[in-house]
């Protein structure tokens, strides 16, 4: 059978869209009207490289749920079909139903799991895709989704926290920015100028503050187009590779948030190890399907390098360690996990406690930055009253 989208109109005028598996497209309309609909567009859902898989998927979260949907359904001794008519039934996005229905049918055509999700593009990451073939070699297909449901909730979840983190820092800088340049075009103007008229020399701190308020209000929309400039061009700039190579070297020597990069990277890297090892992947091919999951090119071509390395027979912990570029953490672990036989259990704990100490890292400084913010503004609005009350202090003296 084959999934068709429809849009319908039902008999009291309501327009209906959804999904409908049918041998054919006239069947399907068969099936629709004696459901008292009337068919208006009506096409089939494409299996393969779908437009879907080319320009976008779930995203991380959905991706997440659907995973875990999915699972729990095969763990209560569902079919694959079976799951997937189940979420095709139950799931309320338009997106995720028609995903469900293309693999649906994959699999009523006779392709395996992996092979439906590797025919739809972008849709599913490559170490999802290889997670799920592991499970189908294995036989361990429920117990794999399941494992591999927990790693995106994890990774999601880690995300979230650390996006979260940077909300309020984000919310003091924006309302500090524009408090500084309301007062800077506003204030400044009307209050110092009272003082020009009494043909005296003001101050050092006022004329700078005039001037910069002069600067704010005739060429601030410069100065805001050429940092929208310098950031688009800084962005295109990184997408060289050399560029971005340095840039992500640099990265890795800035002492406070070289470690978040580091802990962040090593983290996904443990944690990605730890379940395709303990899925049936191999070490090597595992290696190569984890170095996706790095941002940090030099950490990546380390990756790399150390794969290479497995490959001619070098235990991952010492082909890990002459980079010097993870923590020593992760590589004792890994010794011991590769002397003892739990290289999966330690790469667990890697990744567990990269991501607490990221987790603790971030945690200390969005709560020393917020408050440092908001100093550095006070200091910034403290010049402003200076600015403007030091003519007056003067003009005092002169009375006097």
């Amino acid at each position: 059978m084959t999934a068709f989208r429809y849009v319908a109109t039902s008999q009291d005028g309501e327009n209906k869209r959804g999904m409908i598996e049918a041998d054919t497209q006239r069947h399907a309309r068969t099936l629709l009207r004696d459901q008292g609909l009337w068919v208006s567009e009506i096409g089939e859902i494409a299996t393969g490289t779908t437009s879907l898989g080319r320009s976008r998927g779930l995203g991380g979260q959905r991706l997440s749920v659907w995973t875990r949907q999915f699972a729990t359904l095969l763990d209560a001794s569902l079919t694959i079909e079976q799951a997937l008519a189940v979420l095709i039934e139950q799931s309320e996005d338009e997106r995720e139903k028609q995903l469900a229905g293309a693999l649906r049918s994959e699999i009523l055509a006779g392709s395996s799991l992996s092979q439906a999700l590797a025919r739809q593009g972008k849709a599913f990451p490559e170490l999802y895709r290889t997670i799920v073939a592991a499970g189908e070699e294995s036989g361990r297909a429920a117990t794999v989704m399941q494992r591999l449901a927990d790693y995106l909730e994890s990774r999601a979840a880690l995300a979230s926290k650390v996006a979260l983190a940077f909300v309020y820092p984000a919310v003091v800088m924006a309302v500090s920015v524009l408090v500084i340049v309301g007062l800077l075009t506003w204030v400044v103007p009307q209050m110092v100028t009272v003082f020009q008229s009494a043909k005296t020399e003001l101050p050092f701190l006022t004329r700078a503050m005039l001037w910069a308020s002069a600067a704010v209000r005739q060429w601030g929309w410069l100065i805001l187009l050429l940092l929208i400039a310098a950031g688009v061009g800084s962005w295109q700039a990184l997408k060289q590779e050399a560029i971005r190579r340095k840039f992500d070297a640099w990265c890795l020597r800035v002492p406070l948030f070289g470690r978040f990069v580091r802990a962040g990277n090593t983290a996904r890297l443990a944690s990605t190890l730890a379940i395709l090892v303990g899925s049936g992947v191999p070490l090597l091919k595992a290696l190569q399907a984890a170095v996706g999951v790095i941002s940090n090119l030099p950490l990546r071509e380390a990756v790399q390098e150390s794969a290479r390395q497995v490959r001619e027979g070098v235990p991952l912990s010492r082909s890990l360690a002459p980079s010097k570029l993870f923590p020593p953490v992760l590589i004792h672990l890994i010794a011991s996990g590769e002397a003892t036989g739990r290289l999966e259990y330690m790469l667990d704990k890697a990744a567990a406690q990269q991501s607490q100490e990221l987790e603790n890292r971030v945690a200390t400084f969005t709560s020393l930055l917020g408050p440092m913010m908001v100093l550095a503004m006070g200091i910034v609005v403290l010049l402003i009253v200076l600015a403007i009350l030091l003519p007056v202090f003067e003009m005092n003296q002169l009375v006097k």
